[in-house]
């Protein structure tokens, strides 16, 4: 109150670059791999993919959920840099109408990086859709730092990308 009664302005600490974790535990794929021209041309954005081995996703980044679509396939968060991810649990899931997946969020709660987002029970969801998830930067940044692929990744604790803002 008192910076507005005096004319300072307040400062706002500028995030510079951002460390995104792996939302599932898996092998990380370069996204040019996902059979999806969606994903593989980057038409959503730039980013990477995993082919999950547990079917607990969390949050890649502390942020807010902006949507969680009602099918639970795919769920947007925007960081607290700006940065506005999706990530896309398999391929053709939409489908499925729900079937195989449990939210634990719900759009516009706020989350902390390793947070649950939804569950998924692989198997089931397996036998009807590729399981692959895509997880893309939907708006710009300038630049984008990927993580080899072809290497095994740990949900919460494993780095798959370093955005740095623009």
């Amino acid at each position: 109150m008192f910076k507005k009664l005096f004319g300072k302005k307040e400062e706002h600490t500028k995030i510079e670059q951002e460390k995104v974790l792996a939302p599932v535990t898996g092998e990380l794929v370069e996204l040019s791999e996902v059979p999806d021209p969606t994903f593989s041309e980057k038409m959503m954005g730039d980013g990477v993919a995993i082919k999950p081995t547990n079917g607990a996703f969390v949050a890649p980044v502390t942020g807010e959920v902006v949507n969680l679509f009602p099918t639970k396939h795919a769920i947007g968060i925007k960081s607290e840099a700006g940065v506005e991810y999706l990530i896309h649990i398999g391929l053709e899931t939409v489908a499925l109408d729900g079937e195989g997946f449990e939210a634990h969020v719900k759009q516009g709660d706020k989350v902390s990086a390793g947070d649950l987002l939804v569950t998924v029970d692989l198997e089931t969801v397996g036998a009807k859709a590729n399981l692959i998830s895509p997880v893309v930067i939907t708006n710009e940044v300038a630049s984008v730092q990927k993580e080899a692929s072809a290497q095994s990744v740990v949900k919460g604790e494993t780095v798959i990308m370093t955005i740095d803002m623009k």
